[in-house]
């Protein structure tokens, strides 16, 4: 019996791979131009037509983009976001120099499930506002999110999140002036096509989710968050607070 061997990577998949880790690395900064085909042709000893594949991937994810004539060009580098009791999505990024904003995908309020309802102590079935949506770094999905809240607490909650589309702002007029986050667990993962199709990514692609339970200042639970951050644009540092 012949065993055959497993099938090789596409050859440009390495290379578009390599391309994104070198400037997830820095090695070309925010602005840079990349090497052309034919110098990224000899580098990896392809044809220019690979190579081209490789950067059709790189400017689908949002990574590069291209001017007629002049070359491809760094549009995206890894977001620096830090990952502490006081996490705010807008701060981190204004912290990056970047400008934040955000998509609503869903807001709505449901029963919650029983993971749910441990999370944010809750009785089984109690109600839940449900605000779903991406965070995005200067137009660029960074991240796909779901935030769970209390909605017997916070009753006003949604109509406040679809006005401001801000969970700080939402919260301050629900009267919850300051949150802290209790807890955060970090897990790597495989793009499913849905996650893939909103952050713009290739199936199976790498993300960073992060599941997190914040309190108000009397110690309760008023958010519990889910968060799948696109694996090369994000370096999620966890500060000593």
């Amino acid at each position: 019996m012949t065993v055959m061997p497993p099938p090789r990577r596409a050859l440009w998949k390495s290379i578009a791979a390599t391309l994104s880790d070198e400037i997830a690395q820095g090695h070309y900064t925010q602005g840079a131009r990349l090497p052309t085909e034919a110098e990224l042709a000899s580098r990896f000893g392809v044809n220019r037509h690979t190579v081209r594949h490789a950067l059709t991937d790189l400017a689908d994810r949002g990574l590069t983009h291209s001017r007629r004539g002049a070359g491809v060009y760094v549009t995206a580098r890894p977001t620096e976001y830090a990952i502490g009791r006081r996490v705010r999505f807008h701060q981190n990024l204004a912290a990056s120099g970047q400008t934040a904003s955000r998509q609503v995908l869903r807001l709505e309020t449901r029963p919650c499930d029983p993971r749910e309802a441990e999370a944010l102590a809750l009785s089984a079935g109690a109600p839940v506002h449900v605000y779903e949506g991406l965070s995005l770094a200067d137009g660029a999905p960074l991240a796909m999110f779901r935030s769970i809240f209390p909605a017997d607490r916070l009753p006003g909650l949604r109509a406040h999140l679809s006005e401001t589309q801000s969970i700080t702002q939402a919260l301050a007029r629900e009267g919850v002036s300051d949150y802290t986050r209790a807890s955060t667990r970090l897990t790597a993962k495989a793009a499913n096509p849905i996650l893939a199709l909103h952050l713009r990514i290739p199936d199976g692609a790498p993300v960073l989710r992060t599941v997190s339970i914040n309190l108000d200042l009397q110690g309760r639970p008023v958010e519990y968050g889910h968060a799948w951050f696109a694996g090369d644009r994000i370096t999620l540092t966890v500060t000593p607070e």
